[in-house]
Parts: structure tokens; C-alpha cells; sequence
């Protein structure tokens, strides 16, 4: 057996520590994507009956996550405290102020379906609201999840001379000036 095959082996009977960049991915095919890697049905050894294979996923930026049309406002999330009248509903935007991770953990959560096993999977899901991860999980990481949805550059993350270098529509002219006039009132644009 060649030592790539043999490698090839031992990467699939270990457990990887995995690392997701959750910005501005929607929470609901995030957890999806990172629920198949916990459980292990991306290795060709998945069974049922041994779910224990699954690997270790480190997520980052989850307070950047995204949620489809008016998901933010609508999608409630019901607890109860177990004393009478404990009953308590939040909406996900509530839940996302106080706890930036709570959302995404209660995405994956769901996605791992009911079984026993569900708590012991979600312990080796470690969420983190921004990029600082401790770096003795660092030190663990071995590869990346790919992520669902492409990212978008925010305006703040281009560099002035893209943003010269950015192709005009319509080229204007030094000598104009754009004037309107509106009820009698001269408004110049600013330039």
C-alpha cells in the first residue's frame, strides 16, 4: 500500500478538526453543510449504527450570518423554563442580539434530526461571534468547509485605487457641472 493511500486511510477513520467561515451565509444551509461533517456522512465509512465518526467543526463569524426575505422578524424560537407559566418565545433577531451563536447553534441542531446522539455531536461544534478562536483549537485545524454561498465585498473593503480603477458607465466631462432648477430655486450638486 503506498504511504498516499495509507494517509488517505488514516484521514478517513480520524476525527478532523474542520474550520467554517459562517459570514454572510444563510444559517439554515450552514447548518446543513456543517450537520453532514458532525455526523460524518461525508466519509465513505458512514453507517447509522456508528455515527461516532464525525469530525470536529470550528466555526467563526457567526454574528455575520444571514437569513432569508423576513426570516430575522418572523422565525420564533420557543423555550420553556419547566416552572409554570415558563413559556417564552423570542423571535431570531432577539435571540441574535443577546447571543450571537444561538441562532446557528439552533440551526445545526435541528439539521442533526432527533436521535441520542444529538448532544454528544453538538459538542464538537465550537461557535465563535468573530474571528478570535482560542489557539489551542487552532493549532487542531486541518482543513476548511467550503461555504454555501459566495461572499460579497461591503463598499468599506475596497481599496481606493479599485475603486479608480472601478469602469465608468458614462465618462464626465471636467467643464460640467451638474445644475437643476426647482421652483425657482437653484440646487447644485455636489461633486
Amino acid at each position: 500500500m503506498s504511504k498516499f493511500k495509507r494517509a488517505q486511510q488514516w484521514l478517513t477513520f480520524t476525527h478532523q478538526w474542520l474550520l467554517f467561515n459562517a459570514k454572510q451565509q444563510d444559517v439554515f444551509d450552514a447548518g446543513k453543510q456543517i450537520a453532514i461533517h458532525l455526523n460524518g456522512r461525508n466519509k465513505p465509512i458512514y453507517s447509522r449504527q456508528n455515527q461516532f465518526i464525525g469530525d470536529h467543526v470550528i466555526v467563526i463569524n457567526s454574528k455575520d450570518v444571514s437569513m432569508p426575505l423576513k426570516e430575522w422578524r418572523t422565525r420564533m424560537y420557543y423555550h420553556h423554563s419547566l416552572y409554570a407559566k415558563g413559556t417564552t418565545w423570542a423571535s431570531a433577531y432577539e435571540l441574535h442580539l443577546r447571543d450571537p451563536t444561538i441562532v446557528l447553534y439552533k440551526a445545526i441542531y435541528k439539521e442533526l434530526r432527533s436521535s441520542h446522539e444529538r448532544r454528544t455531536l453538538m459538542a464538537r461544534c465550537h461557535i465563535f461571534p468573530d474571528d478570535n478562536v482560542p489557539e489551542e483549537l487552532m493549532a487542531n485545524v486541518c482543513d476548511e468547509i467550503r461555504q454555501v454561498q459566495p461572499m460579497i465585498k461591503s463598499i468599506n473593503e475596497y481599496t481606493d485605487e479599485e475603486i479608480r480603477n472601478f469602469p465608468k458607465l458614462v465618462k464626465q466631462s471636467d467643464e460640467f457641472t451638474t445644475e437643476t432648477v426647482y421652483e425657482g430655486k437653484e440646487i447644485v450638486a455636489m461633486e
